[in-house]
């Protein structure tokens, strides 16, 4: 298991190394093979994983593997790994990322063709570099490995918002994802810090087996600073005004990072630290208060939006709001089960408006769209389906 772990990041490192490097030099179907085939043999690793562990867990026991590459930082007795940790909630989530990533990755290679070469490898370079920064995110045994995926991802929503650099709106919308983003991280630095601080340590396994040795004041702040970066990543009020500018990049971008995977990281994040939170009854309901908030005031704006990807932009808000309600009222199950149903209908809606886009010769106005359906057949069912799961798993969510 510890080598086929430690190739479901690599493959994308690799990708990203590739395409990157030679980018003037590749064909754009060498390009778009590379890039694409890079994150579907990280998903067959991922298959394989899940197997694994599904079968680890038959008995309904716990299944946790960590895999321990090297000692990232070492001062005397104070060691950080740079481990991974393979159990149940890391897989869901490797399947989510590696699966519909292959297939935006697939989406990409027509949808971007009209770019050049050097353009096209610059792309699939970034988005390699985002899901290999994503799978470090999810797949590490700690709270620092973690935060360098953290802020990996930043680092390519940055630069994938801004593909287009030679339009000053969208340097500016690339510019501000960075900046919101930056300051909830600050609080997820300091709630790293204070952990260290008190524990001496920021493995899973160790903070949550002495979570007994922190006071409730302590508790308290540190669950508090963590939420304050998945506020910032995953775009609650006060920090949620980046996402809607983030539709500047291209459609797959949205699909990918927006949609299905960067900004369900604060969710994963707070879900993988259930037991602070659970401690921290006050932050839980904080959590609780600014989902509900968000989703009611995102969807409200999102009723008056005439951009097609606008729309479903605030769309997305709302449901991440849906989510941090879920987890501010214990239901951890619930809310990660949304963030699975949510990333596969709002990636395949995305993939939708973009072939709508592309249809209407880039034109994102809603209002100047109408009857499409004999012309676009294909699009019409599958944006169809997108949208009855999206009322399901609502209603599965609630009830």
């Amino acid at each position: 298991m510890s080598k086929v772990a430690f190739l479901v990041p690599l493959f994308p490192l690799l990708g990203f190394l590739i395409n990157g490097l030679g980018r003037k030099s590749l064909s754009k179907q060498a390009i778009g093979i590379i890039g694409t085939g890079v994150i579907f043999c990280s998903f067959l690793c991922s298959c394989f994983l899940f197997g694994q562990v599904y079968a680890g867990s038959q008995e309904g026991q716990s299944f946790n593997s960590v895999v321990t590459l090297f000692n990232f930082i070492s001062v005397d007795a104070f060691v950080i790994p740079f481990a991974f940790q393979v159990d149940q909630l890391s897989v869901l989530f490797l399947l989510i990322i590696t699966g519909i990533g292959s297939l935006i990755h697939l989406y990409s290679t027509a949808y971007m063709k009209s770019e050049t070469s050097d353009h096209f490898g610059r792309y699939f370079a970034y988005l390699n570099l985002f899901v290999f920064s994503m799978l470090l995110l999810v797949m590490g045994a700690n709270y620092v490995i973690m935060f360098i995926g953290w802020e990996g991802v930043g680092l390519c929503s940055y630069l994938l918002i801004g593909y287009w650099f030679k339009n000053a709106n969208f340097n500016y919308a690339a510019k501000k994802a960075f900046i919101m983003n930056r300051i909830g991280d600050l609080g997820f630095l300091l709630a790293v810090f204070w952990l260290i601080f008190k524990l001496g340590t920021v493995n899973y396994s160790d903070v949550f087996a002495n979570v007994s040795q922190l006071t409730t004041v302590d508790i308290t702040a540190i669950t508090t600073l963590l939420f304050i970066g998945a506020m910032g990543k995953s775009a609650q009020i006060p920090l949620y005004t980046w996402l809607p500018d983030a539709m500047a990049g291209p459609t797959p971008v949205s699909a990918l990072i927006h949609a299905a995977t960067m900004v369900t990281a604060g969710i994963y994040m707070i879900a993988r630290s259930n037991i602070l939170y659970t401690m921290a009854p006050g932050t839980q309901t904080l959590v609780a208060v600014i989902g509900l908030a968000t989703a009611i005031f995102a969807a409200t704006i999102a009723l008056k939006q005439n951009d097609i990807k606008k729309v479903l932009a605030y769309s997305t808000v709302s449901q991440l709001g849906y989510m941090f309600l879920g987890l501010g009222v214990g239901a951890y199950t619930g809310a990660v089960f949304h963030v699975m149903t949510h990333a596969f209908f709002k990636a395949l809606l995305f993939l939708g408006a973009g072939s709508v886009i592309h249809a209407m010769h880039h034109e994102q106005d809603i209002r100047k769209m109408g009857n499409l359906k004999k012309y676009m057949p294909i699009t019409h069912i599958t944006f169809l389906l997108a949208s009855y799961c999206w009322d399901t798993s609502i209603f599965g969510f609630l009830f």
